[in-house]
C-alpha cells in the first residue's frame, strides 16, 4: 500500500472514530472500564492456581486451599460476567454508530445528482449503504477498543513472566515482541481483496435487484432462463475474487498458529529446564504455561480484530469514495420565488447528458404566469427532458431558466422544488399509509385538508371503501387500486403541495376514456391560478393549453399562441390538427 493510501486510510479510521464513536462517550467509556477489569482479573486467577498448586504439593492448610479455590470460582464468574456486560454495550455502541453512518450515506446519495443514479442500480446502492457499513460493525464495537485492550494484555502477561524469572520474560516477551509485529505487517495484506470481494458483491446485488423488480415482465416474455444464465455468470466471476479475498485472511490465520505453536514450544522448553534446575516450583511451572496460554489468547484476538480492521478497511475505502462523490448539482444562494402562478422562461438553453452530444438546442420560451403550455413531439424529441431541467434534475450546459423572473440556479433546491409538481405516468407509491402516501410523509399536513383534497377529487367513495380510512396500509406496487385511482392520487398530492407550476408529463396517456375524463376534471382545478406545463401525445389533452410548443430533435419546430397557431394553415400544429396528432406524433 502506498504512502499516500496509508496516510488516507489513518484519516478516515481517524475521522470516522471521532464522528461515531465521540457522541457515545460515555458507553466507550464504560466499554472500556469493563476491558480492563476483565485483563486485570485475567491476569490474576493464574496467581491463585500456582499458589493453590504449590499450597497443595507441599501439604498446605486445607481451610486456605478451600477459599483459594472458592476465590478462583468467584473471580471466574465475575470475569464472564463483565465480558456478557462489555458485549452488551459494545453492540449497542456498533448499532448506534452503523445506524448513523447508514443516514448520513443514504442522505448523501440522495443529495447527489440524477447522472449518478443513473450510472448505478439500486442494488448496488443498497450494497454500498448496508452491506459495506455492516462490515464496520465490529470495527465500532470491538476492534479498536479489545485491540489495544488485548495489547494492554500482553504487556500486563510479559510483565508478570519477568516477575516470575528474567529469563522466562526475557525469552517470552521476545517472542511476543516478534509476532506481535509480523502480524502487524500482514495486517493491510488483505484490504485490496477484500475490496475487490465486496465491489463484486455490489453489482451481483445490483443485477438480483433489477431482475426481482422486472420479474412480472420476465415471466411473461419467458427470459427467466437467459436471467439464470447472468446469474451463473455473476457468481462464476465472483468465486475466485472471493476466494482470493478468503486466501488472504486465512494467510494470517495460518500465521499465527505457526506463531502460537512456537509460543508453547518455548514455554515447555523453559519450564522444564528451570524446574529441573530447582529455580521454580510446580506452580510456577504451571504458571508459566498457563500465562502462554494466556498469551495465545490476546494474541488471537489481535489476529482476528486485525482481520476485522481489513475487512473494515475494505468497506472504509468504498464508503470514503461514496462520500468522496460530489454532486454536479449546485445549491442555489437563497433566492426566493414569488407566490402564487410562477412565469417560465428558457433563454438560449442547451443541454445534453454529456457533453458530446446535445439534446437540446438553443431553446427559448416565455410562458406567462397562470397560463398553460402544450408541448408536443415524437417520442424521444425533448420533451421530458424540459421538465427535468426545470426541476433542475439536471444542469444546463448554456443559456439560463427563470422562474417568475428568478433564474433557478439562484434557488434552494428544497424551495424549487416545492414550488414545482410533476405527474407523469408512472405513480410511485410507497409501502405506507394512505396518509403517508398523500403528503410523503409530511406530518404538519391536516387529516381536514387531505379529506377535501379527496372530495374535490372525487375519491370519496374510493376513501369510504378504505378499513382504516387514511391509516390504511397501500403497496409500494398499488395493489388495490385502479390506474385511475392512482392517477388521482398522483393530483392529490400536487394539491395539497400547492405549488405555482404544474408539470403533466403524459399523466393520463395509459388511461381509459371513462377515467381520463375524470382526470381531465381534476386536472381543469388543478391549473386554476397555477402556471402548467402539458406534455402530450394526444390533441384532446393540449385542449386547453394556451401556447403551443413543437420540438423535435431537440429543436423548437413551432412555438406560439394556440389561437393563432390553429388559425394559420401554415403552421405545424394547424397541420397536426387536420391529418392526426396521434399519428404524427407516434
Amino acid at each position: 500500500m502506498s504512502k499516500t493510501l496509508k496516510a488516507t486510510s489513518s484519516v478516515s479510521y481517524k475521522d470516522l472514530l471521532t464522528t461515531y464513536l465521540g457522541p457515545q462517550w460515555r458507553r466507550v467509556l464504560i466499554m472500556s472500564i469493563l476491558l480492563l477489569s476483565g485483563i486485570g482479573l485475567q491476569l490474576v486467577n493464574p496467581q491463585l492456581l500456582r499458589y493453590f498448586i504449590d499450597a497443595a504439593t507441599s501439604n498446605g492448610n486445607i481451610t486456605v486451599l478451600v477459599l483459594t479455590g472458592a476465590l478462583f470460582i468467584g473471580l471466574a464468574l465475575l470475569n464472564q460476567a463483565i465480558t456478557v456486560a462489555s458485549t452488551y454495550v459494545s453492540e449497542n455502541v456498533a448499532w448506534t454508530a452503523t445506524n448513523q453512518l447508514r443516514t448520513d450515506l443514504l442522505t448523501h446519495c440522495l443529495g447527489l445528482d440524477m447522472m449518478f443514479h443513473k450510472a448505478r442500480t439500486a442494488g448496488e446502492l443498497i450494497e454500498r449503504i448496508d452491506g459495506d457499513v455492516n462490515t464496520l460493525s465490529n470495527f465500532f464495537s470491538r476492534s479498536i477498543v479489545h485491540l489495544c485492550g488485548n495489547t494492554l494484555l500482553l504487556i500486563g502477561i510479559v510483565l508478570m513472566l519477568f516477575l516470575v524469572d528474567w529469563r522466562v520474560g526475557l525469552v517470552l516477551g521476545a517472542f511476543a515482541l516478534i509476532a506481535f509485529f509480523l502480524l502487524l505487517r500482514l495486517r493491510n495484506f488483505a484490504v485490496p481483496f477484500w475490496t475487490a470481494n465486496r465491489q463484486k458483491g455490489a453489482e451481483f446485488f445490483g443485477f438480483l435487484g433489477e431482475q426481482l423488480a422486472g420479474t412480472e415482465d420476465l415471466r411473461a416474455n419467458g427470459a427467466t432462463h437467459y436471467v439464470l444464465w447472468r446469474f451463473y455468470l455473476f457468481l462464476r466471476q465472483w468465486l475466485p475474487v472471493n476466494w482470493r479475498a478468503d486466501l488472504a485472511g486465512y494467510t494470517m490465520f495460518l500465521s499465527s498458529t505457526i506463531v502460537f505453536a512456537i509460543g508453547n514450544a518455548l514455554a515447555f522448553v523453559l519450564g522444564a529446564y528451570l524446574w529441573s534446575q530447582h529455580v521454580i516450583s510446580l506452580g510456577t511451572v504451571y504458571l508459566i504455561f498457563s500465562y502462554t496460554n494466556l498469551l495465545s489468547g490476546p494474541m488471537q484476538q489481535i489476529r482476528t480484530q486485525l482481520e476485522e480492521l481489513q475487512k473494515a478497511g475494505a468497506g472504509i475505502t468504498r464508503i470514503q469514495q461514496l462520500r468522496q462523490i460530489q454532486t454536479a448539482i449546485r445549491d442555489g444562494s437563497g433566492a426566493v420565488l414569488p407566490s402564487g402562478a410562477l412565469s417560465v422562461k428558457f433563454r438560449g438553453v442547451t443541454f445534453g447528458y454529456n457533453a458530446e452530444s446535445a439534446v437540446l438546442h438553443d431553446i427559448s420560451i416565455n410562458l406567462a404566469a397562470g397560463k398553460v403550455l402544450g408541448v408536443l413531439g415524437r417520442t424521444g424529441s425533448g420533451k421530458t427532458t424540459l421538465a427535468r431541467l426545470l426541476l433542475r434534475l439536471y444542469d444546463i450546459q448554456q443559456g439560463e431558466i427563470l422562474l417568475g423572473d428568478v433564474p433557478i440556479r439562484s434557488v434552494r433546491l428544497r424551495n424549487l422544488r416545492q414550488r414545482i409538481a410533476m405527474v407523469t405516468q408512472d405513480i410511485q407509491l410507497f409501502h405506507a399509509t394512505v396518509r403517508d402516501n398523500l403528503t410523503f410523509f409530511n406530518p404538519a399536513i391536516p387529516d381536514e385538508r387531505i379529506l377535501t383534497v379527496l372530495d374535490d377529487l372525487g375519491l370519496t367513495s374510493w376513501y369510504s371503501s378504505l378499513a382504516r380510512g387514511l391509516d390504511t396500509e397501500l403497496g409500494s406496487d398499488g395493489e388495490g387500486l385502479s390506474a385511475g385511482e392512482a392517477q388521482l392520487l398522483a393530483f392529490a398530492r400536487v394539491f395539497l403541495s400547492d405549488p405555482g407550476l404544474v408539470i403533466l408529463d403524459e399523466a393520463s396517456s395509459r388511461l381509459d376514456p371513462a377515467t381520463e375524463q375524470r382526470i381531465e376534471r381534476a386536472v381543469n382545478k388543478l391549473l386554476t391560478e397555477r402556471t402548467g406545463i402539458i406534455i402530450a401525445h394526444r390533441l384532446a389533452t393540449v385542449q386547453r393549453a394556451d401556447d403551443i410548443l413543437v420540438i423535435e430533435n431537440g429543436r423548437i419546430v413551432e412555438y406560439g399562441t394556440r389561437a393563432n397557431l390553429t388559425s394559420n394553415p401554415q403552421s405545424r400544429f394547424y397541420h397536426l390538427l387536420q391529418t392526426g396528432l396521434e399519428e404524427i406524433l407516434a
